[in-house]
């Protein structure tokens, strides 16, 4: 347990998501066990009973802005919307308490606030202190909830000033600190690569390399996105749900011809992948959710009726040179719009979800698309902002 409070401890710094001295992890034994003592023990102890979980994750997000979205939502909304995918998958909409609601120096009558929130949605954002994130069964599934939120808030934030403009008084300063500290470009240089790894343990061992890289420089959070490489005959993919930066062990090889079951347990992007390699020739494929890729692939100021842009789009569109595509995840949608975008440049951005990017002879080259992807976002987003 307390490995468990240490590594995701050490996984949120590393991302770079949550302030160092706010974050608190809990699990549930005989009683509840915290990662530190503090005045906030009592009120998730009560939090627990009310709940059907076994971990709950509480921290103030490195960046202020979930707490910009709630001061910018309408009087009397309770919740976001952002229109992302990983908020469309995994959590729906984003419920969230105003400080006014409780914050009258009696924490208790915080409690019953947050377990109705929590009932419903896996994460609560606490105007002013955090994000609060369950996990139903691990530390692992709160430290998803977590950077779930952060993601589609960091996201959503970005965009809508894109389209909106600043529209509070203290947001034009942090938003310069935001600038000065982050928007530096992904830096890939030095990172070592095997073009044509041979044999199975080279292909095993370039895989979970780059995975990490994928991680490390900040071009997915841990436990989404996906990565492959074909030999000719099998496919080597990441597991569903497992984490770019811990993929010993949990990657899988599927027969192209479809001869085994094992893909079953493969990443639910295998379609994707499977439609590239049938059309294209390459050798590898990256998925990953680079943050200014997304928030680029969802800036559109046409008009026009279409209220589900992720699926119903059908517009030729590009971000910064790249295709976008659209389509839900499996072989109906994104398996049959990303092979062809793919072939016309390297990459594409799928709407609102992330990259997908090639190598022809390994993963050297689809790391390095990835990277330039996101490097233009990035460049275009501060031409256009500013």
């Amino acid at each position: 347990m307390i490995r468990d409070f240490e590594k995701y401890t050490q996984k949120l710094l590393r991302d770079g998501s949550a302030a160092a001295d706010s974050i608190r992890l809990y699990r549930l034994d005989d009683t509840v066990v915290a990662s530190r003592e503090d005045e906030w023990l009592g009120v998730f102890s009560e939090v627990f009973e009310g709940l059907n979980i076994a971990a709950l994750l509480f921290a103030r997000p490195s960046l202020p802005f979930a707490d910009l979205l709630v001061a910018r939502a309408a009087s009397g909304a309770d919740r976001l919307l952002p229109k992302d995918s990983e908020t469309r998958l995994f959590l729906h909409d984003i419920p969230f308490i105003r400080r006014s609601e409780w914050e009258d120096g009696n924490t208790r009558a915080l409690v019953p606030l947050l377990i109705s929130g929590l009932r419903r949605r896996k994460a609560v954002l606490l105007e002013g202190h955090g994000i609060v994130a369950t996990g139903g069964l691990t530390v692992e599934q709160a430290y998803i909830s977590f950077s779930s939120v952060f993601h589609a808030t960091f996201v959503k934030y970005l965009l809508d000033l894109l389209y909106e403009g600043f529209r509070l008084p203290s947001e034009e300063a942090a938003f310069d600190d935001f600038m000065d500290a982050w928007m530096r470009p992904v830096d890939a240089a030095g990172l070592e690569f095997e073009d044509y790894p041979a044999g199975r343990e080279a292909v095993l061992w370039e895989l979970c390399r780059v995975g990490r890289y994928t991680v490390e420089k900040g071009l997915v959070d841990s436990f989404f996105g996906n990565i492959s490489v074909f030999d000719g005959k099998t496919i080597f993919i990441s597991e569903t749900a497992s984490s770019l930066d811990e993929l010993e062990g949990h990657i899988v090889p599927v027969e192209m011809d479809g001869s085994s079951t094992a893909g079953l347990s493969a990443s639910s992007e295998l379609p994707v992948h499977s439609a590239v390699y049938a059309s294209t020739g390459c050798r590898a494929v990256l998925h990953g959710h680079p943050k200014f890729s997304v928030i680029m692939s969802m800036y559109c100021r046409e008009e026009c009726e279409i209220e589900d842009c992720t699926r119903n789009c059908n517009r030729k569109r590009y971000a910064c040179g790249v295709p976008v595509v659209t389509g839900e995840t499996g072989a109906g949608g994104l398996a049959k719009t990303v092979p062809p975008a793919v072939m016309e440049s390297g990459a594409c951005i799928a709407y609102g979800h992330g990259v997908f990017s090639v190598g022809r002879t390994g993963l050297r080259e689809a790391f390095m698309k990835m990277v330039e992807v996101e490097n233009v976002c990035r460049r275009e987003y501060s031409r256009l902002i500013r």
